[in-house]
């Protein structure tokens, strides 16, 4: 009885929480961003600390992982487009970034073990104690946010980074794209040289996987490109350390290694705009020429002498291939370099419209096509 008062107490000061951090007015950052003709971008979600990674349970429950240790979820219940209902999961997580949903189970990595919680929409207000399924990730402070999707084949997706800027890792999980079965069995490694990504995606039409790598540092303000990668086989090497955005050797530990050697990034982007979280369109509300199509969160430069990135790009395919990138959303980054917001990740409702989180203002954005 006691853990149901003070479970009750929580629930009441997080509504409390809420509804104060709805009079934080938005509005201005909202006013310097830029959408094409026909699209609105609104506040879905506020008073979300640090939130990264998305998932869709079921009945719209919205999960939001961070790159700190709490854990969020939220509800939209009478589906005015605003969530008004947000519930902590877990306040001891270790960078819980990743998250997926499936039958009924929420699925969250963290910086060295993958957990579940079983029958979560049923207990948001009071979850139960998390089930760990893969425990044997490196506890290494660098590159440690996990990126966690379930693939087409049922599987679950996830990255360990390099251990570093540059180096040369001396063990075969850094640097890597795995997968893995929900219960934890048959862990493999299915591509190397990839030095740090937080996002994939498969193509609708083809079940093709893509994912963005951060390209290295200190190699000036314009080198090396930020990558779009594609994965095809088992064991394909990716070029890191060697070789960054397909064709830049690296001066330290390229060697006698060729960037022909490894695959190349199925599109450049430019240097240090940290591209994180990808989402092919699958929804009918925006116009016909965004459906299958890749929106990329490009989180924008750390130590880049001019800041860039900071936006929204459509990236767009013809046939499985990529032709072009285009803005989709910017304006975080103002003329004066100030900084207003980060977009993290993504992921499109069941009506169309498509969530944004947003780490530095620690919202989640709403986006909907209002045009004829």
């Amino acid at each position: 009885m006691h853990l149901f008062k003070r479970s009750l107490v929580l629930i009441l000061i997080l509504n409390t929480c809420l509804v104060c951090a709805k009079t934080v007015d938005h509005q201005p950052v909202l006013n310097q961003l830029h959408l094409p003709e026909g699209f609105k971008i609104s506040i879905y979600a506020d008073h979300v600390p640090n939130a990264r990674s998305l998932a869709l349970g079921d009945n719209g429950t919205l999960f939001i992982g961070t790159g700190s240790n709490e854990l969020y979820a939220v509800q939209d219940k009478n589906n005015d487009g605003v969530a008004e209902q947000l519930y902590i999961i877990a306040n001891n997580l270790n960078m819980p970034n990743g998250v997926a949903f499936k039958d009924g189970s929420l699925y969250v990595a963290e910086i060295n073990r993958i957990i579940r919680f079983d029958h979560i929409i049923q207990h948001l207000a009071i979850p139960p104690k998390p089930v760990v399924i893969f425990d044997q990730f490196p506890s290494d402070k660098y590159h440690v946010l996990k990126y966690l999707r379930f693939g087409p084949d049922n599987k679950l997706y996830t990255a360990v980074g390099a251990p570093c800027n540059i180096c040369n890792p001396d063990k075969d999980i850094y640097a890597s794209l795995v997968r893995l079965n929900p219960d934890g069995n048959d862990f493999e490694i299915i591509a190397k040289g990839i030095r740090n990504t937080v996002g994939f995606d498969w193509q609708p039409e083809t079940n093709g996987l893509f994912f963005t790598d951060n390209g290295r540092d200190n190699l000036g303000d314009d080198s090396p490109a930020d990558e779009l990668n594609q994965w095809t086989v088992k064991g394909e090497h990716f070029g890191y350390p060697y070789c960054h955005g397909g064709d830049v050797p690296d001066p330290e530990l390229s060697a006698n290694k060729k960037c022909v050697q490894f695959t190349a990034p199925v599109w450049k982007f430019k240097a240090h705009i940290a591209p994180l979280g990808i989402r092919f369109y699958k929804g009918s509300q925006f116009p016909v020429d965004y459906r299958n199509q890749l929106f990329v969160a490009q989180h924008g430069s750390w130590n880049r002498t001019v800041p860039q990135g900071y936006k929204v790009a459509l990236v767009k395919l013809d046939k499985g291939k990529v032709i072009s990138e285009q803005d989709f959303i910017s304006g975080w980054l103002t003329t004066k370099r100030n900084v207003l917001g980060r977009p993290v990740d993504m992921l499109t409702l069941s009506n169309g419209s498509l969530l944004i989180s947003d780490d530095k203002l620690g919202v989640i954005y709403k986006v909907s096509y209002q045009g004829k």
